[in-house]
C-alpha cells in the first residue's frame, strides 16, 4: 500500500490506477501467508543489509520471504515495486515479478 501511495504522490499512477492496484492487492491478500518479524526474520534481515544495499524495512520484507521459503528461494516468486529490493531478491534466488 505504501508504494501505491508513493506512486500517486510522485505522479507515476493516477487515482484509477491506484484503485486497480489496491483491488489487485486485496485479491492477492486472500492467498498470501504473512510472516511475523520474529528473531529468525530479524537475524536474516541483518545479514541481508550487510550483503545488499537495502534499508531496514526492505531487508525485513526480503527476510520474511526467505523465512517463508525455508531459505530456498529458487522456484518461488517475489512481488515487488522497488528496484533495489527487486535486485536483491533476484540475487538471493527468487523469481521476481515487478509490479
Amino acid at each position: 500500500m505504501r508504494s501505491v501511495n508513493r506512486s500517486i504522490r510522485d505522479g507515476s499512477i493516477d487515482a484509477r490506477e491506484a484503485q486497480e492496484a489496491v483491488a489487485s492487492l486485496d485479491h492477492l491478500r486472500a492467498g498470501w501467508q504473512e510472516v511475523s518479524p520474529d528473531d529468525a526474520a530479524r537475524d536474516m534481515a541483518c545479514r541481508l543489509v550487510e550483503k545488499y544495499p537495502l534499508g531496514a524495512a526492505d531487508a525485513l520484507q526480503l527476510a520474511a520471504a526467505m523465512v517463508w521459503c525455508g531459505g530456498q528461494p529458487t522456484g518461488h516468486a517475489f512481488l515487488c515495486t522497488d528496484k533495489r529490493l527487486s535486485e536483491a531478491a533476484r540475487a538471493a534466488g527468487f523469481s521476481v515479478i515487478e509490479l
